[in-house]
């Protein structure tokens, strides 16, 4: 078989499947398909309001895969609840480290209104004493081994002072300020409350000043934190002393809020080492930190506003970590260079158990004159321990950058890197340049924000100038691990565009903003404009309908005349509906960034196109039914999903996409050979399938779960066929947040939260019988237009037997078939449709 082939995967089909059909009401929530051009389901997308969170899913076997649906109580993942009942223990009269008491601590704040703790009353009001077998099965970090790697400590020559001088022997004071952001993690599932309660349960020296100040979260699961107005606690060993009562109701991601906060920490406490925390959701480079619940229209704070925020603080830090999603960039790492010495943070979604505080922080009270390479080391082995021991089958990713490092070795091997790039785009090596990005570590995949791994796509390039950069990467990152389900994580990622281009020039904005280099900025528009020149250059429709309801392709013209007339009109007329997601306010990169001019675009596409008509099915000598295509044209071929719909006698339902193909001994693509799909439980889905890993397909799933909106994450086994659910993700209405959450779970509804008793399971339980999952499909008439979504077939109740993911085969019924294929302009064609 030729090496250019995409790879599908093998099926089981297991019994037939209970049903394929549409049930009830239409839901109103907008296509959650994937199919072709509908919106991404991921944050931000159409959809109804935020879903509480779910079950994560975890398992497998032999023949038949058990999922094994991980609890925990306030917790994603299972496992590892703090203990609060210590919370009242504190003195009303604790102290800042000037000396003063609690109550002159406010005076930065006062124009709030706030008094300080002075105003409130007696501190047993906070206690939590009647519930103190909340917590009372609490697990320490894990006991999963974790292989011990050594952490760099050099420095490299020409680097930059550190800002942080540490004393030594022990006598270093340090403050740690945590902005935690509530938001829906806490509303939802406790997340916050959990944290808290790791840092309460952490043996702190008195040297040590760990603050959080809290908001942005509707209902905090605990009787101490208010959800009205915003505050600022001290932790001590043990427990949490209130130091303001009210700091107003302040957005977390207003920069102003985090630079009040910086600067009131540093005014009361005395410290010689400072480090920030930020805890929330994440979005990575061009989305950036920060979902506030309460102000959920506000947006996030992007990396310039973090600029704004700690630079207005006048605060430099020993590091800068971020408890959140996909904020390991080299974007944030170069913008933080002039205010931290090191960061700390994930390339990967993280998952909902996030940072593990107890144990870091107790070796950091031994020592706070602790190098900060080793207290990151300790963080990100605490995190991947407590994620591999709870959190089975999730991805976990977390590095320590040394930002002196990056900053006095990166800038000049990311300019010549990107200068690179934009000579091969100039110079007809755009497919070179997309191969590499299609092969590199992608992060946050289903959601199309574009995030890989930068050495990883440095080396896929193969010049001098990508091993040069991957080396500058891989020595600032002085520390980095990763969960065995992660390979190619080297520490740092970078947005490249490729799944959509709209962002290209919010990206570009940022990073004038923040003082990027302007060649990387030339390099991503020149690319970006090669792409959505080749996607307008292909005619026809972004959709499989045209061809399913026998409107034919009309493909790629084959002369350069023709694709420049085409290029001309779609770029003179500022209609880009043909593009998914691009629009008139977000394409300035086409007139401003081009590599090439419309006729040398128009020579090159010509050139380098795929050709869809050659996507009709024929008999070969053996009579299979297979499509043909030449060597140079699969070489264009970067995905490959099987299409399936099911006529119900009134229209379609689209049962999504799934990477089931087979080659002929010639290597040409078989058609189906049996009429089945995906199905939990032999009730089918609409499952959509995204990307691949280590022989792994990975993919998503609309449903709702116990009444709720969620997108199960599954992970199909690409040699058995079976599959395991391995995480969920939450479901935002439509422009409430970019960002991404942390996987997220729910105690049952029946728990009563603050009186469970010590019988309470302190880890893993099986998915509970009497759950109930309702599976969502998208409805298109005959004519191709979009009905509604609705509910696939009965719901399903969890009984008390396994739950099974595996193939069906679909009831008695027409379905048609179509086979997806994407070029290296991610443009989408559809083959002729199969009947069956």
């Amino acid at each position: 078989m030729p090496e250019n082939r995409p790879q599908g995967r093998k099926t089981t089909v297991s019994g037939k499947s209970s049903g394929v059909y549409r049930r009830g009401e239409g839901q109103g929530t907008g296509p959650v398909g994937k199919a072709g051009s509908h919106p991404t389901q991921g944050s931000g997308r159409s959809g109804s309001s935020p879903s509480r969170a779910a079950r994560v899913g975890g398992g497998s076997g032999a023949i038949l895969i058990v999922i094994v649906v991980l609890f925990f109580l306030l917790r994603s993942c299972g496992g590892g609840s703090g203990d609060l009942s210590g919370l009242s223990g504190l003195t009303e009269g604790l102290t800042g480290s000037d000396g003063s008491g609690s109550s002159g601590i406010g005076s930065l704040l006062d124009d709030s209104g706030s008094s300080g703790s002075s105003g409130l009353g007696a501190y047993s009001d906070l206690s939590l004493s009647p519930y103190a077998n909340l917590f009372a099965n609490a697990q320490s970090s894990g006991t999963a081994p974790v292989a011990e790697t050594a952490v760099d400590s050099s420095v490299v020559e020409g680097a930059r002072d550190k800002y942080t001088q540490i004393r030594g022997d022990g006598q270093d004071e340090i403050t740690i300020m945590v902005y935690l952001c509530g938001t829906d993690l806490e509303s939802r599932s406790g997340m916050a409350t959990k944290d808290l309660s790791e840092m309460a349960r952490a043996t702190l020296s008195d040297k040590i000043h760990l603050i959080v100040y809290t908001g942005g979260c509707s209902r905090w699961n605990n009787n101490i934190v208010s959800a009205n107005v915003n505050q600022i606690y001290e932790v001590r060993s043990g427990g949490v002393q209130r130091i303001i009562q009210d700091d107003g109701a302040r957005s977390m991601t207003d920069p102003s809020t985090l630079t009040r906060f910086i600067k009131w920490c540093a005014l009361n406490y005395r410290a010689d080492r400072n480090f920030l925390i930020l805890w929330d959701h994440g979005g990575g480079s061009v989305s950036g930190y920060g979902y506030d619940e309460k102000n959920a229209r506000a947006g996030s704070m992007g990396l310039a506003q973090i600029s704004k925020a700690i630079s207005d603080s006048g605060v430099l830090f020993d590091a800068v970590g971020f408890d959140a999603c996909l904020m390991a960039t080299v974007e944030t790492g170069l913008m933080l260079d002039q205010y931290a010495d090191y960061m700390i943070a994930s390339e990967e979604t993280e998952p909902g158990i996030g940072w593990y505080y107890t144990d870091w922080l107790t070796k950091l009270s031994q020592n706070t004159s602790m190098p900060t390479v080793e207290i990151g080391k300790n963080i990100v082995d605490d995190f991947v321990r407590t994620c591999a021991s709870q959190c089975s089958g999730q991805s976990a990713t977390l590095s320590v950058v040394d930002l002196a490092e990056l900053a006095a070795t990166v800038p000049d091997a990311m300019r010549d890197f990107s200068d690179s790039i934009t000579d091969l785009v100039q110079n007809k090596g755009y497919q070179t340049v997309s191969n590499a990005r299609n092969g590199a570590r992608e992060f946050a995949r289903s959601t199309q924000i574009d995030q890989i791994d930068l050495v990883h796509f440095a080396l896929n390039l193969g010049n001098a100038q990508g091993k040069e950069l991957a080396d500058a990467i891989r020595g600032a990152v002085k520390y980095n691990r990763a969960s065995s389900n992660m390979t190619n994580c080297y520490g740092l990622s970078v947005y490249f565009p490729y799944r959509r281009t709209a962002n290209v020039d919010k990206a570009v904005q940022t990073y004038d903003a923040i003082g990027f280099d302007a060649s990387y900025s030339r390099a991503i528009r020149a690319f970006a404009s090669m792409e959505v020149s080749g996607q307008a250059a292909a005619g026809g429709s972004n959709s499989p309908y045209a061809g399913l309801f026998g409107g034919g392709y009309s493909g790629t013209p084959s002369s350069s005349v023709d694709i420049t007339s085409l290029l001309s009109n779609f770029l003179g007329g500022g209609d880009f509906s043909s593009i998914s997601g691009l629009s008139g306010g977000s394409a300035d990169f086409l007139f401003g960034g081009r590599a090439l001019g419309t006729e040398e675009t128009a020579a090159y596409i010509a050139s380098e196109h795929f050709d869809p008509s050659a996507l009709s099915w024929t008999l070969n000598e053996r009579g299979e039914t297979v499509i043909r295509l030449s060597e140079d044209q699969w070489g264009k071929v970067e995905g490959l999903a099987l299409n399936m719909f099911f006529d119900d006698g009134q229209g379609f339902i689209d049962l999504g996409l799934d990477a089931i193909f087979d080659f002929s001994d010639e290597g040409d693509l078989l058609a189906p050979s049996e009429r089945s799909w995906l199905a939990i439980n032999e009730h089918t889905v609409a499952y959509y399938h995204e990307y691949i890993v280590d022989g792994n397909y990975y993919g998503t799933i609309p449903a709702l779960l116990n009444g709720e909106r969620v997108e199960l994450q599954v992970c199909l086994d690409g040699e058995t066929g079976y599959g395991t659910i391995t995480g969920i993700r939450a479901v935002y209405a439509d422009g409430e947040t970019q960002l991404l959450p942390k996987t997220q779970m729910l105690p049952d509804e029946d728990v009563d939260l603050w009186n469970v008793g010590e019988e309470q399971p302190d880890s893993a339980r099986t998915l509970q019988p009497g759950d109930v999952l309702d599976f969502l499909c998208d409805y298109y008439r005959y004519d191709g237009s979009y009905v509604d979504t609705y509910f696939l077939g009965e719901s399903l109740t969890i009984g008390d037997g396994p739950v099974v993911i595996c193939n069906a085969e679909l009831p008695e019924g027409s379905v048609r078939m179509t086979y997806r294929f994407t070029d290296l302009y991610q443009q989408n064609y559809w083959s002729d449709p199969l009947m069956g």
